[in-house]
């Protein structure tokens, strides 16, 4: 079945199905949901919903992209989360998909965009028969500008076809989706073709499949129009100053982005181009979990703030909620996983247009628990490249005995599952985009200080804080630096606020032999991940040569 064919068949399927809801507006959705027994209002209006246990995240090894020739040399094959699905199968799932819709009593159709700068969003037309996820795409993606026509897409619109809570026959799927670990196919996927500009979402009930979805296809096809795509948060200082923060999760990202002196753009997703920058979103789709309203006064306030319900439309995923309406955050017995999705007009300091010049600092957040990297360093074009490329944190594991070691943990461009292009493509992007705009990269270490986890102590928050100021104020420019050379960084002798032995991370270790070798084992294990990961993918020899231990 061809693209034209799918899309013909989605028109008939709307014209012929007798109760079909064209965009309606928020308020209707939100009661359509509560009528449908889709959600509960909660105490403070906000709606509540739970997922089957398997939708209670996203579904990695359910999640595909069609191979065809005329785009599969753009596509990294190699990384582990760009599974191939045969255009056949895909066909067969977009015509169940088109089916299984039919049969349903109501369908809702939204339509949509991905992407603050008019000339580059992305149109999205979601067709569901679930009430709850048409207004997740009204949480999450933007309302149609006026001058759409503008946009590079306005011919090549997304078309997504969500059906939540129904299951693949798995006789007919035998051999072509994978097989559980009871030896059955799957019933579920979530699936995208980027030559269709058509995507599927089945048997998935978690929101994030459809916002990952439609952030993965803006993550390859902005590159073809020379934007570039970042995983990450930006913030906007009252002189109009623009700033990106990247990192993985545990890294501090969200916490240090919500700065009361700084307007915040958006905390996901970001499209870099010849205008400046722009959020691809119109809300947040924030972790529940131990949430607290000290930390996070933002967030708390967002989703928990009291309205009439159909004022609200703040949806709760997989939270604790009483009988009597009201919210455990820290239960984590369905899920460590919940989420909230909520409109960025829910938070108080934004920037309404979700758009902001070129950033001239973006800051790579690590939260290293060996103890090894300093807690701030500046990165030339080729480190920053490829620190970009590596995407390093750690994380925590423990061992029968109680000890607990960091495991590295790499995620390209900080955000892998979701980037699906050839690395060289991003990497090199964003050294054009420094080069271009003077933009200088910082990589913070919000991790431990004097030793390993278990043996130092997490860096002072407030000590961060005072680094991230420095740096988006300018003022770690004119210092003197000195290189680190088993990491390839520049190390700054001195940062207002901090003291300068914790600048050098191995003058706060009591052990310096055991600071040498946690250092190298480190970068060993960049060298190794280096090595697999990227050793045939076409990365500039001057970039490679930055890797820490080469």
């Amino acid at each position: 079945m061809t693209e034209s064919n799918h899309r013909e068949n989605l028109a008939q399927v709307l014209e012929r199905h007798p109760n079909v809801l064209n965009n309606p507006n928020r308020r209707e959705l939100i009661q359509a949901a509560v009528d449908n027994k889709e959600a509960l209002i909660s105490a403070n209006g906000a709606l509540a919903t739970w997922t089957p246990p398997e939708s209670t995240g996203r579904s990695p090894k359910d999640t595909y992209i069609v191979r065809r020739p005329e785009s599969e040399g753009n596509i990294d094959w190699d990384s582990p989360n760009n599974i191939p699905m045969t255009p056949e199968t895909f066909d067969m799932l977009a015509e169940d998909a088109l089916k299984s819709l039919f049969h349903e009593p109501r369908l809702y159709v939204t339509d949509r965009v991905v992407g603050s700068d008019t000339a580059c969003a992305l149109p999205v037309r979601t067709v569901s028969d679930q009430a709850l996820a048409a207004l997740f795409t009204d949480n999450m993606f933007r309302p149609v500008p006026q001058d759409i026509e503008r946009s590079v897409f306005a011919q090549r619109g997304f078309t997504l076809l969500a059906a939540p809570y129904n299951k693949l026959n798995r006789a007919r799927y035998e051999g072509r989706l994978r097989k559980l670990p009871d030896g059955r196919t799957s019933n579920m996927a979530v699936a995208m073709d980027f030559d269709r500009m058509l995507g599927v979402v089945y048997g998935s009930a978690y929101g994030g499949s459809v916002k990952k979805l439609i952030f993965t296809v803006m993550n390859y096809i902005l590159p073809g129009e020379g934007i570039l795509p970042l995983h990450c948060s930006a913030n906007e200082g009252p002189e109009g100053t623009c700033a990106l923060l990247l990192g993985l999760s545990g890294t501090g990202k969200t916490t240090l982005s919500a700065d009361p002196r700084r307007a915040l753009l958006g905390d996901d997703e970001h499209g870099w181009s010849d205008n400046g920058i722009a959020n691809f979103e119109n809300g947040c789709y924030a972790k529940l979990i131990n949430l607290r309203v000290d930390k996070e006064p933002e967030i708390w306030n967002a989703i928990l703030h009291e309205a009439h319900y159909l004022d609200h439309g703040a949806i709760f995923e997989n939270a604790m909620m009483y009988p009597d309406g009201t919210f455990d955050l820290d239960d984590d017995r369905l899920t460590p996983n919940s989420r909230a999705s909520y409109p960025l007009a829910f938070l108080n300091n934004i920037k309404l247009s979700s758009r902001s010049v070129h950033p001239k600092t973006i800051l790579f957040l690590t939260a290293d628990a060996n103890g090894v990297l300093p807690p701030v360093s500046r990165l030339t074009p080729e480190q920053a490249m490829l620190w970009f490329l590596m995407g390093y944190t750690s994380k925590l594991a423990g061992t029968e005995t109680g000890i607990v070691d960091p495991v590295s943990t790499f995620s390209r461009f900080f955000g892998e599952p979701f980037m699906p292009r050839n690395p060289d493509v991003y990497a090199r992007m964003l050294g054009a985009c420094m080069q271009k705009h003077s933009t200088q990269v910082y990589l913070v270490n919000t991790g431990w200080s004097g030793g390993p986890y278990g043996v130092g102590a997490r860096m002072d928050i407030n000590l961060t804080r005072e680094i991230v100021q420095a740096a988006l104020t300018g003022q770690l420019k004119e210092i003197e630096y000195v290189e680190d050379t088993t990491f390839h960084i520049m190390v700054p002798k001195q940062c207002p606020g901090v003291p300068s032995e914790v600048l050098f991370p191995k003058n706060t270790w009591p052990d310096k032999a055991a600071y040498d070798t946690r250092a190298r084992k480190l970068a060993s294990d960049f060298c190794a991940h280096f090595d697999k990961a990227y050793g045939d993918k076409n990365i500039a020899p001057a970039v490679a040569m930055q890797c820490p231990g080469k």
